[in-house]
């Protein structure tokens, strides 16, 4: 009888609390939480399965679900492309992504935004994917080639969000992405702008703005200073973990390691009497310390499974041991967008020895795509589709000496960029900043034995509009295969 009377009086007491005099709820502090990942490219854990996983980021949603209901689980772009899995062709067709969204499925992701990756897939691909997820996609400054948005994808979101006294609070939700990827079927608006005219649009329906974009660290701090009215950035695109206030709101960004080795959780405390918001945020890195989610676990091993047969199919085999080394190997784009590495090196040194007459290789960085530090041990044929998800063919080229100095110079302003020219069997006098091959200077009017990437002479990297097959400075030769197999090669090589 006792604990029945004080249990009576708490309960008098609750109601008391939550309760106007006139009935309505009173003010509480209502709490949510936000987990984010950006720049996901892999479903399986990488730095040799120290790092990241799908099914381990499911264990940790599944724990902040439990301790709060109310938690959201957003991608910051770049989660469709690139991929080694995804070039995998399955019923003739590359996955392009399709593993991802299913996994993303499974795990439970409540949203995503567009990254600049995304535009890698053709159009058809892309609408394909959007059709697959069960998960809502925000853009706010991305349309199709029409204007209009493509299809299901949201200019902004208003979440309502229930405290446990019944007090709504309202969470304005908008995506922005950045422009560096200009696929024909793609059109964007000004970032900046575009989110000054959503937080406007939000003013007076929503409590709490959250701004999930894929823009480049200088742009996401334009937009703190820019557009005070949001509260928290969610960023990514730069692939390493960033945790930044700016504005004179000291609006915060955050933006996690690419592939999930870490993730952000944000747990947001909103005080309704007082109109205030608390983020408290917390950078968790995912190792193999964390058990995986079975059901998760299940569906990246299916996928996995899918896309190893359809590689065996193409004549790899993605589980075969093609060397063991004793070093690591520096395939993270920090690394390869700046200078060389010891794996940006074997790679160059690969196509100078598919193309014996030649003196010198050049590719650009942006084809290693894996942005993982291979640890030492065994290689694998995955490893290398890994590295080189887009393959391709190294070919023999004449070059004019007059352009390839300008292919180079070019190549060394692109730093930082995938644009940066990776070479072997040339090298740059800082103090003339003149170029040398083979131990003497570069010679304008002289033809030169180059060793090439099959994109490079698309014109479609950054300031090599004009380094075309059609270029009367250049002749191609002879295609050599897929630089993947010549990696394969020279690793077998080196090991013996």
């Amino acid at each position: 009888m006792k604990l029945k009377k004080i249990a009576s009086i708490l309960y008098l007491a609750f109601l008391a609390i939550i309760l106007a005099p006139n009935g309505s709820v009173r003010a509480e502090i209502v709490r949510l939480t936000l987990l984010q990942l950006n720049d996901i490219y892999e479903i399986t854990p990488v730095s040799g399965g120290k790092e990241g996983g799908l099914a381990r980021v499911a264990t940790i949603e599944k724990e902040l679900r439990t301790e709060n209901p109310k938690t959201y689980t957003i991608v910051a772009g770049d989660l469709l492309s690139p991929s080694a899995l995804g070039t995998a062709r399955v019923d003739g067709q590359p996955l392009a992504g399709r593993q991802m969204v299913a996994v993303l499925n499974v795990m439970g992701l409540d949203y995503a935004t567009f990254g600049n990756h995304e535009f890698d897939l053709k159009e058809e691909q892309l609408r394909q994917r959007l059709g697959e997820s069960r998960f809502k996609w925000l853009s706010s400054n991305v349309s199709d080639a029409s204007e209009r948005a493509f299809p299901g994808v949201l200019p902004e979101e208003i979440v309502t969000v229930m405290g446990d006294g019944g007090t709504p609070v309202r969470v304005g939700i908008i995506g922005l992405t950045i422009d560096s990827n200009l696929a024909g079927y793609v059109r964007y608006r000004d970032p900046i702008e575009v989110a000054k005219e959503r937080v406007e649009r939000l003013r007076g329906r929503a409590d709490i703005i959250v701004a999930v974009t894929h823009l480049s660290i200088d742009e996401d701090r334009r937009l703190a200073k820019e557009v005070p009215g949001i509260d928290i950035i969610l960023g990514g695109h730069e692939h390493e973990n960033v945790q930044e206030w700016r504005g004179s709101d000291f609006t915060p960004i955050f933006k996690a390691d690419a592939n999930a080795r870490t993730v952000y959780i944000h747990r947001l405390s909103y005080d309704t009497d007082k109109k205030q918001l608390e983020i408290d945020s917390q950078l968790e890195r995912i190792t193999d310390k964390i058990p995986e989610d079975a059901e998760t676990a299940r569906a990246v091993a299916e996928w996995v499974q899918r896309g190893y047969s359809a590689f065996r199919e193409s004549g790899f085999d993605p589980g075969a041991i093609v060397a063991t080394t004793t070093i690591p190997l520096d395939g993270l784009e920090s690394s390869v967008r700046n200078g060389s590495t010891n794996l940006s090196e074997l790679i160059a040194e690969a196509m100078l020895e598919s193309v014996p007459s030649a003196e010198i290789s050049i590719y650009n960085s942006g084809s290693i795509r894996i942005d993982d530090v291979l640890p030492p041990g065994n290689i694998t044929q995955y490893d290398i589709i890994r590295i080189l998800p887009f393959g391709g063919d190294t070919v023999s080229v004449e070059m004019k000496g007059r352009l390839l100095e300008l292919v180079l110079e070019r190549g060394r302003a692109n730093r930082g960029t995938g644009g940066y020219l990776q070479t072997e069997g040339v090298r740059l006098d800082e103090k003339s900043g003149t170029w040398a091959i083979g131990g003497r200077a570069l010679e304008k009017e002289r033809w030169y034995r180059v060793a090439i990437n099959s994109f490079l002479l698309t014109g479609k990297e950054r300031g090599l509009d004009f380094l075309t097959s059609d270029n009367t400075q250049l002749k191609v030769i002879e295609k050599k295969g897929d630089v993947r197999f010549a990696v394969i090669r020279q690793l077998q090589r080196s090991s013996k």
